[in-house]
């Protein structure tokens, strides 16, 4: 196998040439064409400050779909009583900070780096990246973020210093999501977090083919706000446009 290395030029080489770990390329930069360019095609960067960009398409590809969504009695239970404001694309540069900052089980630093602070905010000025915020009061105790083209939701980082603060802002979001055509959610590579909603492993090229699919429709570009009656989270679980 090959692993590529970039140049100046935006392209990339095909997913279906990545190592088995899923590494396809090394270099580049990350330009916003270039970001889109990737996730148009299934690849994201993904590596760490003492590394050069590490560009990635994971076989088997984690993916969920809102329809799907699973919501386990004891987070109906939390949801219900409303306990936290919920926003979009109210705080994005503090939500991606507070992902790369929060101390993560086996993972030492973060792959967040500055670079990619950076290069994820000027994809939220230009409106294609996008946060969920959760607030208790005036406090900011959990978030999610991620890339939206088309039909597609890319799921980058969510972090909470709050009781289910991320999870009930993930569910808020995937309920706007579906009410805006938008079902298809890239979740990358399996956590067990991710799975005990419903999402699931797929071959990359049924992935593949499900990107194209959703890159057909037109991309809702930011800022986004939710729809009056799930500020305070969703109050059914139906997820019917």
């Amino acid at each position: 196998m090959t692993i590529y290395r970039l140049d100046q030029r935006i392209l990339f080489p095909s997913p279906e040439e990545a190592e088995p770990d899923g590494l396809l390329a090394v270099g580049g930069d990350l330009c916003p064409e270039r970001l889109t360019l990737a996730y148009r095609s299934g690849i994201f960067p993904w590596y760490t400050e003492d590394l050069p960009i590490l560009w990635y398409s994971p076989d088997p590809r984690m993916i969920l779909t809102t329809p799907t969504l699973r919501i386990n009695r004891s987070l109906r239970k939390a949801i219900r009583k409303q306990p936290y404001q919920i926003t979009l694309d109210q705080a994005f540069p503090r939500v991606i900070r507070s992902c790369a900052e929060i101390p993560r089980p086996g993972q030492e630093g973060t792959w967040i780096t500055n670079d990619m602070l950076d290069a994820y905010c000027e994809m939220h000025h230009r409106g294609i990246a996008h946060s969920v915020e959760a607030w208790d009061g005036e406090s900011l105790v959990g978030g999610v973020y991620g890339i939206s083209l088309g039909g597609v939701f890319c799921g980058e980082s969510m972090y909470a210093h709050a009781a289910n603060a991320s999870k009930i802002a993930f569910v808020t979001l995937l309920t706007q999501l579906h009410r805006w055509g938008i079902h298809l959610i890239d979740c990358q590579v399996y956590t067990e977090h991710l799975a005990q909603f419903g999402a699931k492993e797929v071959p990359r090229h049924v992935f593949l083919q499900w990107l194209k699919d959703a890159l057909h429709l037109p991309t809702q570009q930011g800022p986004w706000s939710l729809d009056h009656d799930l500020n305070s989270g969703p109050s059914s679980f139906s997820l019917k446009p």
